[in-house]
């Protein structure tokens, strides 16, 4: 092949009209695939600006409310910050009921993240634990904010002043039986965990048995059959709360239910890393906003947002702990307890 039938190696912008087959135009072609590439690019860029600009309003009127726990005169120190400083709070769901107007802390655990792993480990305590500690009344794990609770109030406490006192006693308490600071507490209402799977567009679990109960004195209809499936807000919850049917049978003990949790928590840990579940962030912190209280002041939940997103459930090590029942207690197995302080200590140390 002669020199002068080989194509040019590179070409000037004004030369590119030459280019393209035997002068047929075929220029015109890839020009206008470019030009809808930039449109298509110039779209989804105005799309995210909007989505972000979206999610910072609404996460910014959010987080007055899910702050209000917190003393607005403290200022963290950077060097204390959850960017560079492991934390470990205090998790609480509370089971309220309007039709008994009750109020149990039916879900109890202990997280502890590290910013330089980027990992972190949940302890679920079961509501029946027996805890026996040295200036305290031997209780039930539950049982403990409502009578702290209870105290507040005869101390002349209002209902809001008395149950952020109730919050401190609990970390401080637990912190006491782990041997660990604990920094924060966290609270959120059952409602609002379905409401964060719901704005997820649900969760697949396996459900490991037939649930099926029905008590109208609380509203309780739970009924689920056994299998893997995609589950709804309600759902999901009646699959963490189920004890057992009405008939007695498919028994279900707080270590089954310290599982589903765990198994749940992944799940959502996992639909919130996916794409599809960062698409949707706006529903989750909406949901979490009307249902969550953190006494965390509210620049550090933003930190705290920024150090960990992303988390999947692979960088969540679950430690439910176990137990035997003695009627009216569970009797935590002692080497469980001390493999999960270890594995808190150990979040708190890792570099």
């Amino acid at each position: 092949m002669s020199k002068s039938s080989m194509p040019p190696r590179s070409t000037s912008r004004g030369s590119r009209k030459s280019d393209g087959p035997q002068g047929s135009g075929g220029n015109k072609k890839p020009k206008k695939r470019v030009y809808w590439m930039r449109r298509i690019m110039v779209v989804i860029l105005l799309v995210l600006i909007a989505i972000a600009g979206y999610l910072y309003w609404l996460y910014k009127d959010t987080l007055g409310s899910i702050t209000t726990d917190a003393d607005p005169s403290v200022e963290v120190p950077a060097s204390e910050s959850v960017k560079v400083k492991p934390v470990t709070f205090l998790l609480l769901g509370f089971d309220t009921r309007k039709e008994t107007g009750s109020l149990n802390t039916d879900v109890m655990m202990i997280a502890s993240f590290n910013p330089n792993t980027k990992k972190s480990t949940v302890v679920s305590i079961p509501r029946d634990s027996e805890i026996d500690l040295d200036g305290y009344r031997v209780r039930k794990a539950n049982g403990y904010y409502a009578a702290f609770l209870s105290s507040a109030k005869k101390d002349g406490l209002e209902q809001k002043d008395a149950e952020k006192k109730a919050k401190q006693g609990m970390r401080e308490m637990f912190g006491e039986f782990f041997d660990i600071p604990i920094d924060y507490t966290a609270t959120i209402n059952f409602e609002g965990f379905a409401d964060v799977v719901d704005a997820l567009g649900g969760i697949q679990v396996d459900v490991d048995m037939d649930m099926h109960y029905v008590d109208n004195a609380d509203g309780t209809n739970i009924d689920l059959s056994k299998g893997v499936q995609v589950l709804n807000g309600k759902q999901a919850l009646d699959f963490v709360r189920y004890r057992k049917s009405n008939d007695g049978k498919n028994m279900s003990s707080d270590f089954d239910r310290n599982k589903r949790e765990s198994q749940v928590l992944g799940e959502i840990a996992d639909k919130l890393k996916s794409f599809s579940g960062v698409t949707k962030i706006g529903g989750v912190i909406k949901a979490v906003g009307d249902n969550m209280r953190m006494d965390v002041p509210s620049a550090e939940v933003q930190n705290m947002l920024k150090t960990y997103f992303g988390m999947g459930r692979d960088d969540i090590e679950f430690i439910p702990l176990t137990g035997v029942w003695k009627s009216p207690y569970v009797h935590l197995d002692e080497a469980k307890l001390d493999e999960a302080k270890a594995a808190l200590k150990s979040k708190l140390a890792a570099e």
